[in-house]
């Protein structure tokens, strides 16, 4: 587990600003949009340090999301801001400190989820809120490891099949 420094809190607070004025500059669903930003180059480069070497303003980041994904009035539900915020900080938080990229976070806790648990959790401390969502889950540091693990072991084995 990585340490929470001055660049996690960053990338957190760009995500969650984000997340927040989407509610506003975007005509699809708050759930349509979490998707597509957590499944968009904008939060793989996210997942990376070098983001925040980055000009880009908000605006100029959901530009790259429209252009990426084109727009839409699909879905009518949208999160309110403060929810949104959440959102986007928590799934940042947990990127950052995990090391796991947006898309495979995301396919393990859908936006739904933590919008219920948006009033309970608000207002803990990130890494225990994050701590009580993977117990709640039965998510375990161990299942990052071992999955990766065995991902390069498959690696491996096509590579000595294709050597031979």
């Amino acid at each position: 587990m990585k340490d929470f420094d001055d660049n996690g809190l960053k990338l957190c607070r760009i995500q969650g600003e984000l997340f927040k004025e989407s509610v506003d500059k975007t005509d699809c669903s708050s759930p349509i949009f979490l998707r597509r930003f957590m499944y968009s180059k904008v939060a793989a480069r996210m997942d990376h340090e070098g983001f925040l070497s980055e000009a880009a303003s908000k605006d100029d980041i959901l530009d790259e999301l429209l252009e990426e994904y084109h727009e839409s009035t699909y879905g009518q539900i949208k999160y309110d801001y403060e929810e949104m915020y959440w959102i986007g900080y928590i799934y940042r938080y947990w990127c950052y400190t995990n090391a796991i990229s947006s898309k495979n976070l995301y396919k393990k806790i859908k936006p739904e989820e933590l919008k219920k648990l948006y009033f309970p959790y608000h207002s803990m401390d990130p890494g225990q809120a994050v701590e009580r969502i993977k117990e709640a889950n039965g998510i375990r540091e161990e299942d990052y490891i071992t999955k990766g693990v065995e991902l390069l072991r498959k690696i491996k084995k096509k590579n000595q099949v294709r050597d031979n």
